[in-house]
């Protein structure tokens, strides 16, 4: 067997007395593509020799470039991981060296090392991945997409097509170790997903949502800096790869959630991304991007049991490869559109409701919710955490709240989503208005009223910190005060928790939807 032209090096790499600072221990990691070496407080990425259909780095000059096309895609993201790009040097006697002034034989991407325990994939399998964090991820993302560079060369119909053809042909070679009536399922609905779709990828790649984006966003790529989620590991070697609609981007991370079962987190980060982008356009497309998503993960999850000899790994891969098709499928079939609406006094835990139940309702990772209370702040370009003045709250400012929020529901009822709304509904004729939107939308409607002893209210009230909901004590006696109307909703007494409530809730919505929804 032919020696590894690299060997020399690496074997260099893994000695530490190798590195400037001589750490106590070196720890290397190897990937189909890449060996890091952990020592001392950085870590040194080093491109293998190799090529794939999907990258080439079998040349020096091809890995010098991909190592600094790695840096600066990296530092748009995580500038204080990403430090230079440093050559392995041999001098003419022979002896190698991290810079130095010999000629470069192998070059490596320097970072900042980091705890383990930080990155997100390890967090979610602690539970400690809360809704707040999840919230900070969309934050991140959607800042990111913002500035990402728009390529319109990229991405659209052709594209996603070469996605779903590589996937099948993937599963063909495999097909031992798959259920083939599942890949054929899966193949067929993303293919005809791109046909009725076809036209809108096309529309946003022209509107400038295709873009240099991360394209390997998933939990482990991501880690907690100064208590901030950090993207890192961004892909460099392939623009078919990272130059995607960036819906597509974050359909991975939104995956990922799913795939751990941590379905109300993906439910928060859609809400936040769409909240702070109002890129409504793709939502549409958002179950073609999972599925086709949860199909790669399925597809090199085969590609790692073909390559791996243990018997016991290669059984673990291929069991993962079936999980990520099942859940494909999942994502994949249809569920109706529905339009939910959560009303009741101040304090009376609507929007705890609205959080407990959105990720149940409609297509994974579940229904947008809008809150009455943020949309009010948007309108008067206030930050959710800064109270109104009374200007904020006059009738036609409520009115005007009110007419934002039906449109609203209307928009994303017709982009294909599913909606929670969370408002008071205090009078019978905004109730009326409420399920007049799903009528025009042609969906089924569900109206829930909570109810809460006034005592209850006034202490949830009282104990409210942090929460962008201005009412009071005062506001809530004036609520009381008023004639609600006749309440024809489904009423739910809020002493049972959130989580009891929501279950009564789906419950509810099985018994009346229609055989097969």
């Amino acid at each position: 067997m032919a020696r590894d032209p690299q060997a020399d090096v690496l074997e260099f790499l893994a000695h530490p007395d190798s590195y400037p600072d001589q750490p106590a221990r070196v720890d290397r990691i190897d990937t189909h593509s890449a060996s890091v070496f952990l020592a001392g407080a950085r870590a040194y990425k080093v491109k293998r020799a190799v090529r794939y259909s999907f990258l080439d780095f079998s040349t020096l000059e091809l890995r010098r470039r991909a190592c600094e096309t790695e840096l600066c895609l990296n530092r748009r993201t995580a500038p204080r991981l990403y430090l230079e790009v440093t050559p392995v040097t041999r001098s003419a006697a022979g002896q190698l060296a991290i810079g130095g002034d010999g000629t470069p034989v192998e070059w490596m991407v320097v970072m900042e090392r980091f705890p383990q325990e930080q990155l997100l994939d390890r967090l979610a399998m602690a539970g400690a991945i809360s809704s707040s964090l999840a919230v900070q991820l969309a934050d991140r993302i959607a800042d990111f997409h913002a500035v990402a560079a728009p390529t319109p060369h990229r991405g659209g119909a052709d594209d996603m097509r070469a996605v779903v053809d590589d996937n099948t042909r993937a599963f063909e070679a495999a097909r031992q170790h798959l259920d083939r009536a599942t890949a054929r399922t899966v193949s067929g609905a993303c293919e005809r997903a791109i046909d009725t779709w076809r036209n809108t990828l096309d529309r946003r790649r022209a509107g400038g949502f295709v873009r240099q984006c991360h394209g390997d966003l998933h939990l482990r790529n991501i880690v907690l800096i100064d208590g901030r989620p950090t993207l890192f590991d961004a892909i460099e070697f392939n623009d078919h790869f990272a130059c995607i609609d960036v819906w597509y981007d974050l359909a991975f991370l939104l995956m990922d959630l799913l795939a751990r079962g941590l379905v109300g987190q993906a439910n928060a980060v859609l809400n936040q991304y769409l909240f702070r982008t109002g890129d409504l356009g793709g939502l549409a497309v958002l179950p073609l991007f999972l599925g086709c998503r949860a199909a790669v993960r399925a597809k090199t999850s085969l590609a790692s049991a073909a390559l791996e000899a243990d018997a016991t790994r290669k059984q673990d891969f291929v069991t993962r490869a079936r999980e990520y098709l099942a859940l494909a499928a999942s994502v994949l079939t249809p569920v109706p559109s529905r339009l939910m609406a959560i009303g009741g006094l101040s304090g009376s835990g609507k929007s705890t409701l609205a959080a407990a139940v959105a990720p149940h309702v409609g297509q994974p990772p579940g229904a947008i919710v809008l809150r009455s209370d943020v949309l009010r702040k948007a309108l008067f370009h206030v930050a959710p955490d800064q109270r109104l003045g009374p200007d904020g709250y006059t009738a036609e400012a409520t009115q005007e709240v009110y007419r934002a929020l039906m449109m609203r529901a209307a928009d994303v009822l017709t982009a294909g989503g599913s909606v929670v709304a969370d408002a008071t509904f205090l009078s019978a004729d905004l109730r009326h208005q409420m399920a007049q939107v799903a009528h025009a939308a042609s969906v089924p409607f569900t109206g829930i009223w909570l109810d809460a002893p006034a005592a209850t209210l006034t202490d949830r009230l009282r104990q409210r910190r942090n929460d962008v909901s201005d009412a009071t004590v005062d506001v809530l006696e004036r609520q009381r005060a008023g004639d609600a109307g006749d309440i024809t909703w489904m009423r739910l007494e809020t002493s049972a928790s959130a989580e009891e409530l929501a279950a009564r809730v789906q419950a509810e919505i099985r018994r009346a939807s229609p055989p097969g929804h």
